[in-house]
């Protein structure tokens, strides 16, 4: 056991001062069979700690459904950590941000309108006390005060840039304190006055989150706190991607010069991200300062370890710097050859909407609900009604969250796109089936759309009237036994030469590997749509760039026979499936 404190301007390990150099690694974003790998690649770089938010919404998807196993062991990442002869820093929100769906927040948090959410409301406190307490639970014995290696635990996050309710800071310290976290306790803030001032409280050190001008913006943060270790706690050496953007990159040799200057200043530092890893499933964000912009799959980051966790220049480049300033290991990480370059044919395909009915179950409503209202929290889902009219008519939704394929039978007429603010469409005379198949392309993480619903927003109008009788079916895609069992049942998509693959459908290919391997699954060919690799959902894929690939991580993959299941929403050129020797991130943007 040790003891760890601060005191003046030092954090203090064990009596003696101690600099905190540290990655952050996302236990959520990387297979767990891949957490010692991406860990020791830290310490290799020249780190002493790895840190890691912790997202509210995936451990408890439900009220009082709580998952802290397989890739959500938090646990097993700490003493893997612990195991590399590392030291920890834990930041459980409980709102994270992290370009991750809802930043993190449950979205079932805000079906009750009078939750008060990041505040002093009383059913909020409740929920969020409850969520902390299981945290800690996990973390209170892997404290360095017993043995373990968590050396700080974060309240909050960039809270000054939400609000300044100080009894509800004050209620949350009170809630780690009474867990029995005696660590020392951490905010972080931009370095702007008023969020320095407004998210943090005097007992909690604050620490500052910035990419560049390191001497300008650590001597904010002293302006702002006379005493105690300078440190930020989010050192941005990237940034994320959103759908039809460019790949953002950072320069390797500016980013080593500002990580040089922050530490010659004497200061601690965490640097966000040392691996990004992915947005498996349809865990990825959204932005939306008045255009809706969801973030790709891929969370590389341009960080020093890419998405697949390979060395980039940057790796090398900040150990080179952090030589410097603390002992680097003379052992090298291992660079991974290239990955196998393949293609394999689509063997079955299946209509979704064939299977649709096992995937969920319809409800009825005169009036049109959200996916929230449905309990449906991520995903698709499909919206029914009757329609009968002898001229073109205009079909009217008050918003479309967020992306909607419009079919009059078994004819798709159009698409509703929120990121072009698209809510109307003009049908041709028609009497039948109006079916809506609606995709959550990702929750808003910051600012004022955080927590908004999902679906169709009504009111909906045909030529005016409203529409009313719906029937609506959540699709739930946690496994694809019921998809399997269709497609096992289908015919060969084609016999001799692939052909189109028209959406949306369900897709099959089945192949053979020698042995586990990482793969990058080459998407170019395709439309828009989700990939499962053995039942594992890599995440979305979408033509519109600039992700071009998805990562399939080795542990993942099996020696014989593998599966990839795709479901395309729109078109795909060929019914073929082909893998690539290296990640494609598309251009990039300096």
């Amino acid at each position: 056991m040790s003891t760890f404190e601060i005191a003046g301007d030092d954090f203090l390990l064990d009596g003696r001062p101690h600099r905190i150099l540290s990655g952050a690694i996302h236990y959520f974003r990387v297979h767990p069979d891949d957490w010692a790998d991406r860990i020791r690649k830290a310490r290799l770089m020249g780190l002493n700690t790895v840190e890691t938010y912790v997202p509210w919404n995936a451990h408890e998807p439900r009220p009082g459904e709580w998952i802290a196993d397989g890739a959500l062991d938090l646990g097993r990442f700490l003493r893997t950590v612990h195991a590399e002869g590392m030291h920890a820093i834990v930041r459980p929100g409980p709102y994270i941000c992290a370009e991750w769906d809802n930043g993190g927040l449950p979205a079932w948090l805000f079906t009750d309108p009078s939750v008060g959410i990041r505040r002093s409301e009383p059913s909020f406190l409740e929920a969020v006390t409850a969520f902390m307490e299981r945290v800690l639970a996990i973390v209170r014995p892997l404290q360095v005060t017993e043995g373990g290696p968590v050396l700080l635990v974060q309240v909050e996050n960039e809270y000054g840039a939400y609000g300044d309710d100080k009894a509800y800071l004050r209620h949350l310290v009170e809630v780690f304190r009474s867990a029995g976290i005696t660590v020392p306790l951490t905010t972080v803030d931009q370095p702007e006055p008023a969020m320095l001032e407004n998210g943090s409280l005097p007992g909690l050190l604050k620490t500052a989150s910035f990419g560049s001008r390191s001497r300008e913006r650590l001597a904010t943060l002293r302006e702002h706190q006379p005493t105690g270790p300078l440190m930020c706690s989010e050192f941005w050496d990237g940034w994320f991607d959103h759908w039809g953007a460019h790949h953002h990159t950072t320069s390797v040799e500016q980013s080593a010069a500002d990580l040089d200057e922050l530490l010659s200043l004497g200061a601690s530092v965490n640097i966000y991200m040392f691996h990004g890893g992915t947005n498996f499933g349809f865990t990825n964000g959204a932005n939306d300062k008045g255009v809706y912009q969801p973030i790709v799959t891929s969370y590389d980051y341009d960080a020093p370890l890419d998405e697949a966790g390979e060395p980039t220049e940057k790796f090398w480049a900040f150990r080179e710097v952090i030589a410097k300033y603390a002992p680097v290991p003379a052992e090298e990480p291992v660079v991974a050859a290239a990955a196998p370059a393949f293609a394999v044919p689509f063997s079955a395909a299946i209509p979704l909407f064939s299977v649709a009915p096992k995937l969920g179950e319809w409800q009825h409503t005169d009036d049109l609900p959200t996916f929230d209202e449905l309990g449906h929290y991520a995903g698709f889902g499909l919206y029914r009604t009757e329609i009968d009219t002898t001229e073109p008519a205009v079909l009217e939704f008050g918003e479309v969250r967020d992306r909607a394929y419009v079919f009059v039978g078994s004819t798709r007429v159009g698409v509703l796109a929120r990121d072009h603010h698209d809510s109307a469409i003009t049908l041709s005379p028609s009497r039948g089936t109006l079916t809506v198949l609606v995709e959550d392309q990702g929750r808003v993480d910051y600012g004022p759309r955080i927590g908004e619903p999902k679906g169709l927003i009504g009111p909906v109008r045909l030529n005016g009237d409203s529409l009313r009788r719906w029937s609506v079916l959540p699709l739930r895609l946690p496994s694809l036994e019921a998809v399997r069992a269709e497609l096992d049942a289908s015919g060969p998509v084609v016999e001799q030469e692939p052909e189109r693959l028209a959406g949306p459908v369900f897709a099959r290919a089945t192949f053979d590997l020698d042995g586990q391997a990482t793969l990058f699954l080459d998407t170019t060919g395709w439309g828009k749509g989700v990939a499962w690799f053995n039942g594992f959902n890599l995440g979305r894929y979408w033509t519109r760039g600039p992700q071009e690939t998805l990562h399939v991580p080795a542990p993942v993959t099996r020696t014989g026979r593998n599966e990839l299941v795709i479901l395309e929403l729109e078109s795909a050129a060929d019914a073929v499936a082909a893998f690539v020797s290296e990640p494609r991130l598309g251009h990039t943007d300096y």
